[in-house]
């Protein structure tokens, strides 16, 4: 399972012109099922995503999760994390889960970050959507459940 976690001051996801999901501070999460995506990726990525140091202490430095800041969580699926362009100019996405994997393990992720004490918001698997965010920081990090 991959993740793109950006810190964010807010974030919101429409579909359709209609907002279905909008935080205030905390976590844009873009995620992906990967093939062969052991059965716990979920829940170890949602873990570790929870603890993750990346929020201001009172000194300014990157010391807080967004557990100790108490900040929400938008999850929105990405099958484009898991693009290939190793053989040229357009990406393949054949290292994604088929939909009918990836929307369960999706799904999971959602309900294991909130089993952490997050608030989660989430975006809708396979469709459209426009996503709006402000990044703090900026900080962006990427995450692999395989690494």
């Amino acid at each position: 399972m991959r993740a793109l976690v950006q810190r964010v001051s807010k974030a919101r996801v429409e579909v359709g012109g209609a907002t279905i999901g909008a935080i205030g501070p905390g976590l844009m999460i873009l995620v992906c099922a990967m093939d062969g995506d052991a059965e716990d990726a979920a829940d170890k990525l949602a873990a570790k995503i929870a603890k993750l140091r990346i929020f201001r202490d009172d000194d300014g430095r990157m010391n807080r999760s967004v557990l100790d800041t108490m900040g929400s969580a938008l999850v929105v699926s990405q099958f484009t994390l898991a693009a290939d362009t190793s053989r040229g100019n357009r990406p393949g996405f054949s290292a994604a889960a088929a939909p009918d994997v990836g929307e369960p393990a999706y799904e999971r992720f959602a309900a294991a970050l909130a089993a952490q004490g997050i608030s989660v918001a989430t975006g809708r698997f396979g469709a459209d959507m426009e996503v709006h965010l402000v990044n703090d920081g900026p900080v962006t990090i990427w995450l692999d459940s395989a690494a």
